[in-house]
């Protein structure tokens, strides 16, 4: 089914996907504010075995912003800059560096523009072949692994990290 938005609408999705992601809210830090200040060490910092650490979760995000543009565009799968889906282990062997951690972080802010650009492709008369909870779920998700980031932070540095 494709959905037809009208400008205002279109805009208040890019407001919705901006406020979890990078502009102020009023439920406190988005995304990217609680990812600053975070190093390598401590996006690395898992709270326990098997559990996700700060880094995963920066990589979870931009997946699934891309897995959304994917479904907006209609584009084939398999274009992620990573292999695999949804969860991705890190830090990898031997590539636990600033530089690493600099690059993942990059690739979460390029695929969060990605998406505001398909949004706005709408606008300019490309279809939609998804509903807009997509679009709202997507930002709701930076909201809620935002608080997660948070609270591993706090734990890290109780653990000394």
């Amino acid at each position: 089914m494709t959905h037809h938005l009208a400008p205002s609408n279109i805009e208040l999705l890019v407001q919705i996907l901006n406020q979890g992601y990078s502009s102020k809210a009023w439920h406190g830090p988005n995304l990217r504010q609680s990812l600053r200040g975070v190093s390598a060490k401590n996006a690395a910092w898992r709270p326990g075995r098997g559990r996700h650490n700060i880094w995963e979760i920066v990589l979870h995000a931009a997946y699934w912003k891309y897995a959304v543009r994917r479904k907006l565009r209609g584009d084939k799968r398999g274009s992620f800059a990573l292999r695999g889906s949804n969860w991705f282990t890190r830090p990898t062997e031997g590539n636990s560096s600033d530089k690493a951690w600099r690059e993942d972080l990059a690739l979460l802010e390029q695929e969060h523009q990605k998406l505001l650009e398909a949004v706005a492709g709408i606008a300019a008369g490309k279809s939609c072949k998804i509903p807009s909870r997509f679009i709202f779920g997507v930002a709701m998700h930076d909201v809620y692994h935002a608080g997660q980031i948070r609270l591993l932070r706090r734990l890290c540095a109780g653990a000394g990290g």
